[in-house]
């Protein structure tokens, strides 16, 4: 595929300019395994395991630990190409930084895609309540996704493909001013097995750019795994 290849090498260019030029700059290394579980042919549940490790901070090289994450999604279909869920999360952040504190995270959501050809798109929305012993956050989100082969009309084992990401996020909370982020996501992925990917990628986030824009940047990795 010609043209994704194109908007994969001026994506690259762009973040590797942009990355650099930002004074207020921050970049994560954050690999993900995730086991998808079917339990009848229209409800499925997930469960991973993340974790996000510090790589560029403060203009300088880091390696260090900043969270780890357990998640769990519930997801019911209720059209053949529509399906809610619901998620918990129980983010550890107290354990590698003294001054932040864990959070519980419980996610709704809806889903909708349609495939007209080999390019399948998505649009998801998402409610978040992001709770801490201080404070809880109120997020609302929506994310626009394509993903296809790259090689012929439908992926088989042992060949590629691209997903893309635009996502856009609203916080709110008490005491503090509305918080809107941007996030671009692209992601190589390989079907090794019938029931097993690998995926790679790359995430540029502009946080709070209605009022002190910080930048930041993730290598991606996950293993996905189908029982």
């Amino acid at each position: 595929m010609y043209y994704i290849r194109k908007i994969v090498l001026l994506l690259g260019l762009i973040y590797s300019e942009t990355f650099f030029a930002q004074e207020n700059l921050i970049g994560y290394f954050q690999p993900k395994i995730a086991l998808n579980y079917k339990v009848a042919n229209n409800f499925k549940q997930n469960f991973a395991l993340g974790q996000r490790t510090y790589i560029f901070e403060n203009e300088a090289i880091a390696f260090r630990v900043r969270q780890l994450d357990l998640v769990h999604f519930s997801n019911l279909k209720i059209k053949d190409n529509q399906s809610i869920a619901f998620g918990i999360q129980y983010r550890f952040r107290e354990n590698f930084e003294a001054d932040k504190q864990n959070e519980l995270r419980l996610t709704q959501q809806y889903n909708f895609t349609f495939n007209p050809r080999i390019v399948r798109y998505g649009h998801r929305f998402r409610s978040e309540q992001r709770i801490t012993s201080d404070l809880t956050i109120y997020r609302f989100r929506y994310r626009f996704t394509l993903d296809l082969p790259l090689q012929g009309e439908q992926l088989d084992i042992g060949e590629t493909y691209f997903i893309g990401n635009l996502e856009t996020l609203l916080s709110v909370a008490k005491r503090n001013l509305p918080e809107y982020d941007q996030r671009f996501t692209v992601n190589i992925g390989w079907l090794l097995k019938e029931k097993t990917k690998l995926q790679t990628g790359v995430e540029y986030r502009f946080e709070d750019y209605t009022h002190t824009t910080s930048s930041v940047f993730f290598i991606l990795t996950s293993l996905i795994l189908a029982l």
